[in-house]
């Protein structure tokens, strides 16, 4: 755990409020993110809650950030008479009965570290302030993060009703985040950055973190309540659009492959929509997309992927899918074509569907185009080491 810094905390008080939870983060280490969180959803909430109040830049003193008790009962939707004795007992089973089971490589192996997170909460019946203090063995884990940490937005965490959507959730940004720093970074290849956004995780992983090991041992349950109800919470309520696929080994489900999208946020683009040269180049995209998905439904090579059930029919009524294939696939097969004739056209797409792994299908236009581009550079090549050798 080399790049977690243990430095002193600073001296500086945070008082915070939830008055602007739309703009707030959370940020936790991967080690964190990856342990097993002993404790239902409540204690989880709350922890949250509290961690979202650091601020990782200017660590709080004595490891102490205080809440608002009031907006604290609004961010669980509390508002009954017994709000205060339901608080209570919560605080009271989170510091008896809730803990992270922390994991951490070590050489070979791994070492275990279980961590009571929130010690210590204080509060007055009279006043609106909480005082939470948070256990010095978890603060590395929150605190001057300089690598393998994930940010999330705390207005995700509000509308989660289960552990299970919280611990699939902080699992999912960690790898989405990872996803979009090295797909703007670089640093990694197509595939790599690909497999980020298509997470695969063992189901003996996922009981892991999820604190089911001994639990909904029927795989119909276990998928029910751990991945296909938290999973509509996560759709409905957060960020992400996120669908799934079950890997087999033998009869029995081994693995799961997410497919992760982020909901697109409308830009502010009000200005422009009266703007003359702005519609005009919007319309001539449109036209142009149009025209490409017309052009690739037509095309001798959107029969042959068909053929082979690269393509589906939904695929090819997909705009998108078909103008992509149409303007960066296409005109690679037509280079192809020219050294190999449409034999070898035929013979490489039978040679990308018997390849064709599931976690392609959601980025079909781009696989294809890696797969020919790959292809071509050994063609190239061997018709090279030919002309050499004549």
């Amino acid at each position: 755990m080399n790049s977690i810094n243990k430095n002193k905390l600073t001296d500086n008080k945070q008082v915070t409020h939830l008055n602007e939870i739309s703009k707030r983060k959370v940020a936790e280490h991967n080690d964190l993110i990856s342990s097993v969180a002993k404790m239902d959803k409540t204690p989880l909430k709350i922890f949250e809650l509290a961690v979202s109040a650091i601020d990782t830049e200017n660590p709080p003193r004595d490891n102490i950030v205080y809440l608002s008790k009031e907006e604290l009962f609004s961010f669980f939707k509390v508002d009954d008479s017994n709000k205060h004795s339901r608080f209570k007992r919560s605080i009271e089973k989170m510091q008896k009965q809730a803990y992270f089971e922390v994991r951490v490589q070590a050489g070979e192996g791994y070492e275990f570290e279980s961590i009571v997170p929130i010690p210590t909460v204080k509060w007055n019946s009279y006043d609106d302030e909480v005082m939470v203090r948070f256990n010095p063995d978890i603060m590395p884990y929150l605190i001057d993060l300089k690598q393998n940490f994930t940010q999330y937005a705390l207005s995700d965490v509000v509308e989660l009703n289960s552990k299970y959507s919280i611990i699939l959730y902080k699992w999912l940004s960690m790898s989405y985040n990872q996803f979009e720093y090295y797909s703007a970074k670089g640093g990694r290849r197509d595939d790599q950055v690909e497999k980020y956004r298509n997470p695969s995780i063992s189901v003996k992983e996922l009981r892991r973190i999820t604190d089911t090991v001994n639990e909904y041992q029927r795989f119909q349950h276990f998928e029910t309540w751990v991945l296909k109800r938290p999973l509509e919470e996560i759709n409905e309520h957060t960020h992400f659009k996120v669908t799934y696929d079950k890997v087999k080994k033998g009869r029995a489900i081994d693995s799961i492959v997410f497919h992760i999208t982020k909901k697109r946020v409308a830009d502010d683009n009000s200005y422009k929509q009266n703007d003359p040269a702005y519609l005009a180049e919007k319309e001539q995209k449109t036209a142009d997309q149009i025209q490409l998905f017309v052009d690739g439904t037509q095309s001798r090579y959107t029969k042959m992927l068909r053929d082979k059930w690269v393509l589906s029919g939904a695929d090819t009524t997909d705009i998108p899918i078909m103008a992509g294939l149409q303007k960066n696939v296409y005109p690679l097969y037509d280079e192809l074509k020219s050294l190999r004739g449409l034999n070898g056209v035929r013979d490489h797409i039978s040679y990308v569907a018997d390849k064709k792994e599931g976690t392609t299908k959601r980025n079909i236009a781009k696989y294809l185009k890696k797969a020919i581009e790959q292809y071509l550079v050994t063609v190239k090549i061997q018709d090279k080491t030919q002309d050499t050798d004549i």
